[in-house]
């Protein structure tokens, strides 16, 4: 547990102190963000915010999980190393999709095959190390089976497993960067699903099989790790948050949307939770259905049944205050996670 509170601190203060840093480097190199001419008349203002300020908590979740180990003598894990990694590897993509916007003066950095392709190829390793590297007791940091609670079913095999594996990953890292439009809301969004993972990570070390083997035990390696891993993310992105609550002094960027994305990925397979992620970053999901439902209808009806997708931009275009849709988006990502933690913790009331 002290390690949890270590990430989680130094994460917070590395990042609070950090990205006021950030702004003003990003800001003497004319480092802002380009707006989409189509998008609302609001966003206008917005233009030249400094961006890629998804860097801040990247780092600084990386340090704080490092300091965490360096401070009680603990070796990192294979699970926590691999998330971050993950974390890590969509981050470099959507820096290079960032850094092509501001270099080229548009809204459009990567074409989107490249951007693909880059998820895919971070994914693919991580799908490769995830079924490997097993502990003393034969336990590796993910099974070749799907999971909601647990692992259920029979094996899908690696193959299929890979492709489950880049399915969640592509889709997850691109829906937090559809939940990113407006001040705050994705860091908000991704927050408190990190924060149910730290509760979920800590109630599996607390009911692991190797220490107490029961019928509801769970089979997750490094349980313990992965809270560190989520809770030093937790941390950054609250320290970031104070600069990016609107109206935001500098934005995450796809530096940033993509790593959380990642970061959430690999703590749901990691964890043996990949189906449970669907209601615990529900806001993320819905964001997304909602450009699937705008760009299916269009193409096949001509109509558009939103005014604009994304979802937060629909309210927008009605009239709601930024804050607004924020504010009431947040509470709809609370309910969600604490509707996949009831369900996590569900199987153990009593019958």
């Amino acid at each position: 547990m002290t390690n949890i509170i270590i990430a989680g601190a130094v994460g917070l203060i590395l990042s609070m102190l950090g990205t006021p840093l950030a702004i003003r480097l990003l800001s003497r190199r004319g480092y802002g963000q380009e707006i989409r001419e189509e998008g609302p008349s609001g966003h206008h203002g917005k233009r030249g915010t400094p961006t890629m300020g998804g860097i801040v908590f990247v780092l600084a979740s990386l340090l704080a999980y490092g300091a965490s180990h360096l401070a009680l003598l603990d070796p990192p894990t294979v699970s926590g190393m691999l998330v971050l990694f993950l974390m890590t590897g969509l981050g470099a993509v959507g820096f290079l999709d960032d850094f092509i916007k501001i270099y080229k003066q548009r809204s459009l950095g990567l074409r989107s095959g490249a951007k693909a392709l880059g998820q895919l190829i971070v994914g693919a390793v991580f799908a490769f190390l995830v079924t490997r590297s097993p502990n003393v007791y034969g336990i590796t940091p993910a099974e070749t089976r799907v999971s909601f609670l647990r692992d259920i079913g029979p094996s899908i095999g690696i193959v299929g497993f890979t492709i489950w594996v880049l399915f969640m990953i592509v889709g997850f890292s691109n829906a937090v960067n559809l939940t990113d439009g407006l001040d705050g809301l994705a860091s908000g969004a991704t927050g408190v699903v990190l924060a149910a993972y730290v509760l979920i990570g800590n109630w599996q070390l607390r009911n692991n099989c190797i220490d107490q083997l029961g019928p509801n035990c769970y089979w997750v390696r490094d349980p313990l790790d992965l809270a560190v891993v989520a809770a030093a993310v937790l941390g950054a992105l609250i320290g970031f948050l104070w600069w990016n609550a609107p109206p935001a002094r500098i934005f995450m960027g796809d530096t940033g949307s993509l790593a959380l994305g990642g970061v959430l990925a690999g703590l749901a397979i990691a964890t043996r939770t990949q189906l449970l992620l669907i209601i615990l970053a529900g806001l993320c999901v819905i964001i997304t259905l909602s450009v699937i439902i705008q760009v299916g209808s269009f193409k096949m009806t001509g109509k558009r049944v939103f005014r604009m997708a994304p979802l937060q931009h629909h309210f927008e275009l009605k009239g709601w205050a930024e804050t607004t849709i924020v504010v009431r988006f947040w509470l709809i990502a609370m309910l969600c996670s604490a509707l996949g933690l009831g369900l996590f913790y569900v199987e153990w009331m009593p019958r």
